[in-house]
């Protein structure tokens, strides 16, 4: 058996709507249609099934022992696509944009932010999406794309919004023994994939050997590294600009001033040969290069 054997979903939009509100001029004026083309619709789909849903008097319209039945369901079904569909899309006919962003960036650092935005432009609903769920959303789809990297990327155009800087991070009351950075080598590193030589750099900087037998985890996002830290699992150096959220909400430490500035940083991307100007995705960006601007996290209040 293929597809589903459906009465037309317009008929049963049409029938809920009359036996919710009792009347079909009322499930007109609802459905933004005239009150025969209801009728015509629920005669329709009770021809279709073969049994009256409504007994029709002059002043009045009631439900049959099949149209109570029936009713239940048809209103579950409805009401759980309803929730799928706003789920996944937002609001029908509300102006949505598509924000994609490394998840790391977009959990630690934009995610926190957005309120602000949201309070700026209440007409404007985000869509925050990330590239773990890699099938969520096509790159079409996508009206603001932002970007951790060198800055080039085949094809796409970039606009750099940020350069950045790494800085060693570690439990919560770790950092009363970590004094310096040399007492970095006794601690077990956590090693974020992607980034280069940090650590390395870091340590020969300040006249240390680097021994990358110490490097006790390596994993793929600043997410995994924080938690790892955050249990006392070592120490890991993190972009400053998500170490500093994290601080102020008392996640983690940063044991001593030590910065070591990297050649990856944070771009709009997009491509030039399918972009379309997007007055609610400008206003985005715009709100987007002045936060990266801006760059410290609000601190906690006192």
């Amino acid at each position: 058996m293929t597809g589903y054997r459906l009465p037309n979903l317009v008929w049963l939009r049409a029938f809920e709507a009359a036996a919710r509100l009792g009347s079909f001029t009322a499930a007109a004026e609802e459905l933004c249609l005239t009150q025969a083309a209801v009728s015509h619709q629920v005669r329709s789909l009770e021809e279709t099934i073969g049994f009256r849903l409504f007994e029709r008097k002059a002043r009045s319209l009631a439900l049959t022992t099949m149209g109570h039945a029936y009713l239940p369901s048809v209103r579950k079904a409805m009401e759980e696509l309803s929730l799928v569909t706003q789920g996944l899309f937002g609001p029908l006919g509300r102006r949505s944009v598509t924000l994609r962003a490394p998840i790391s960036t977009a959990v630690l650092w934009l995610a926190p932010r957005l309120k602000r935005f949201r309070a700026a432009h209440p007409d404007i609903q985000i869509r925050l999406v990330s590239a773990v769920w890699a099938d969520s959303v096509s790159d079409e789809e996508v009206d603001v794309d932002i970007r951790l990297g060198t800055g080039s990327w085949p094809g796409l155009q970039s606009e750099k919004l940020s350069g950045e800087t790494t800085v060693p991070v570690c439990a919560v009351g770790q950092e009363t023994r970590l004094r310096s950075l040399a007492d970095i080598r006794e601690e077990e590193i956590v090693h974020i994939i992607g980034f280069r030589d940090d650590w390395g750099r870091l340590l020969r900087d300040h006249g240390l050997t680097y021994d990358p037998e110490k490097v006790a985890l390596a994993v793929d996002t600043t997410l995994a590294a924080v938690e790892m830290v955050a249990g006392g699992g070592g120490v890991a150096l993190i972009l400053k600009r998500l170490a500093e959220g994290l601080v102020n909400a008392g996640r983690v430490a940063i044991p001593f001033a030590a910065e070591v500035e990297i050649d990856t940083g944070h771009y709009l991307v997009h491509d030039p040969e399918s972009f379309t100007p997007n007055r609610d995705a400008a206003v985005l960006k715009d709100w987007l290069r002045q936060e990266f601007a801006a760059g410290t996290f609000p601190a906690p209040p006192r």
